[in-house]
């Protein structure tokens, strides 16, 4: 399987990091004795950034330092005009010493922000953080505050602490996917999907909160471009051997009245694979549609997420949409590995903006959709299946599962340190790739859900992931809020999970996920997550990338309304304290209704 170099597919340029190196701006002795240290803290900083981070498409983030120290308004003004020139999306302001507070601010109200202060005593960063800190809340512009635990003499001595270091990359890692998704487009393909609301797309949400447009388009494009061959037949042709020598088709759970003939599906597989090549270049566009005549279907509409209705105008007539959201949505397809595009199942398009949030803070790695289905107590399982919950899932599980389709990655066929994972795509090996092509069935969809047909996606994610799951929904008179549960994915007996995922349907792709438990409001039990859980469908991400998700909610102004984070995790603007810092959450709907909506 060939390895796709990364690549920006989106038109625009990539976000760059700014780092702003303030200083003591009196000369005469002060200013001269600190200039190399607060440049070295900078390049420091810089490196640490670049070596851990990169864009989810794989490309190595860039890093612009000021040109000069910044230690007074008008060095903070010649910084801003190249931040500007530049395209930086992201500001982090570093020094070891005092420096005036207000003059050397960054000013810019879109830029997520955030400011080190070396702990120290000689000259301590510390106090200008506390002063800038203070300058930032009274001026309306939120900024992270980074201070270290303990107190150092110098960055030369020990370097950038631990704990430094991971509120520095937790901040830019949130703030990149800020910047990254401002100026790009959500692309509807369809409508409202059997009245969800999460597909009542709500462009308001969209573009005041994550800067970005809205696209739709109605799901008769489908079907004019495959009638008019508006699409790369070469690669049709390529991609339909492909899914004949490594798609394996499973068994038909059709009784003989919905079963069709091998004719019937074989048309199903060819429609199912333009779908694919259709909905990838409406959101992106395709310079060979171009050279085919298409010129104005080759722009593409840009889109960094998008949605696809199916329910059930065009899946009681046609094949459904399965297929096309598994493979775009998985780390590789008939090309080899390449960056996972986000495509919300049912034109969900609030689950699909909590996909793309996983897939910008995870560094690319592919997100899976699905319903969250069912609560299993262990009495329930002990009833149904004569098995005895023990270990992580003696308070029962949660049935994750699909109407069809799920990103192969999440097969859990990819590994780290000997363990099941799901990496970035730019990790991803193309030997796992094969495997969790192995581990996949495509069984024909039932016919009473899907009278037009398909292919739905089969298989069972691996145990022992540490995962995270979360979602955004909307409540009318509040706005957004986001809800994060992290926790671990488990393994049943086989024989429990065969009579537990054939109660709802085999053919469909299954994980069972266990949250991390506080023993306090909605995670005082598993039932309780499932009981506060805001709509039928979640977001999971490996890792528990939790904390990132909430700094992500805060630079965009949406409350999280529950969270199973530890405290040390969670990471806000430092002016977040001032509205309460005894009820963090209460603090955090207050902060949030105060500031509004990042661009409103």
């Amino acid at each position: 399987m060939n390895q796709n170099p990364p690549h920006n597919r989106l038109r625009g340029s990539l976000p760059k990091i700014g780092i702003r190196p303030t200083i003591d701006g009196r000369l005469g002795g002060v200013r001269e004795s600190l200039e190399e240290q607060v440049m070295e803290m900078a390049r420091a900083t810089a490196e640490l950034i670049q070596s851990s981070i990169k864009h989810a498409c794989g490309l190595p983030v860039e890093v612009v330092l000021a040109d000069s120290t910044i230690g007074g308004v008008s060095e903070a003004a010649l910084c801003a005009e190249k931040f500007a020139r530049e395209g930086v999306g992201v500001s982090l302001t570093v020094t070891p010493c005092w420096c005036y507070g207000s003059e050397t601010m960054d000013m810019d109200p879109l830029t997520p922000k955030a400011v080190w202060g070396l702990n120290g005593t000689e000259r301590p960063g510390a106090v200008y953080l506390a002063a800038v800190l203070s300058a930032h809340a009274q001026k309306g512009l939120p900024a992270f505050g980074i201070y270290g635990r303990d107190v150092q003499d110098s960055l030369e001595q020990g370097g950038i602490p631990e704990d430094v270091q991971q509120k520095i990359l937790q901040f830019v890692r949130a703030g990149l996917a800020a910047a990254t998704m401002k100026g790009t487009s959500y692309l509807a393909m369809g409508g409202v999907s059997m009245g969800i609301a999460g597909s009542i797309v709500d462009h308001e949400f969209f573009q005041e909160y994550l800067g970005m447009r809205n696209e739709s388009v109605d799901m008769s494009e489908f079907t004019r471009r495959i009638a008019r061959g508006i699409f790369d037949h070469e690669e049709y042709e390529r991609a339909l051997a492909w899914v004949k020598a490594n798609c394996k088709e499973g068994l038909d759970w059709n009784d003989e009245a919905h079963q069709r003939s091998r004719e019937s599906k074989d048309g199903e597989w060819e429609t199912s694979i333009k779908m694919a090549l259709i909905a990838r270049d409406l959101m992106n566009g395709n310079p060979r549609l171009a050279a085919l005549g298409f010129a104005e279907e080759a722009g593409g509409h840009n889109a960094l997420a998008g949605g696809f209705q199916g329910q059930r105008q065009w899946t009681d007539h046609a094949p459904n949409g399965d297929f096309l959201e598994a493979m775009l949505n998985t780390s590789f397809d008939w090309n080899g590995l390449r960056q996972p595009y986000t495509i919300a199942t049912e034109n969900d398009a609030l689950n699909g903006a909590s996909m793309l949030w996983g897939h910008l803070l995870s560094g690319g790695g592919a997100q899976l959709f699905a319903d969250v289905r069912t609560y299993w107590s262990p009495e329930a399982v002990r009833r149904v299946a004569k098995y005895e919950l023990e270990g992580f899932a003696s308070g029962g599980f949660l049935h994750l599962i699909n109407s069809g389709p799920a990103a192969l990655d999440w097969t859990g066929q990819q590994g780290k340190d000997g363990e099941p994972c799901v990496k970035p795509w730019h990790e991803v090996s193309p030997e796992e790739a094969q495997q969790c092509l192995a581990s996949t069935l495509w069984c024909p969809s039932m016919g009473e859900y899907f009278p037009g047909g398909g292919w739905s996606t089969d298989f069972t994610t691996r145990g022992k992931m540490p995962v995270t799951m979360c979602r955004l929904n909307l409540v009318k008179g509040l706005g957004p809020a986001l809800q994060v549960a992290e926790g671990w994915t488990i393994e049943l007996p086989e024989a429990v999970h065969k009579t537990l995922d054939e109660r709802t349907n085999p053919t469909w792709p299954t994980t069972w996920f266990v949250p991390n438990l506080t023993g306090a409001g909605a995670f005082s039990d598993v039932y309780s997550v499932m009981n506060a859980w805001g709509a039928n469908h979640g977001a999971l991400s490996y890792g528990h990338i939790g904390g990132d998700l909430i700094s992500l909610a805060s630079i965009l102004r949406v409350p999280v309304e529950m969270h199973n984070v530890p405290r040390e995790r969670v990471l806000r603007p430092s002016s977040w304290n001032r509205f309460g810092s005894m009820d963090a959450q209460a603090g955090d709907y207050l902060a949030c209704r105060t500031y509004g909506p990042l661009y409103r």
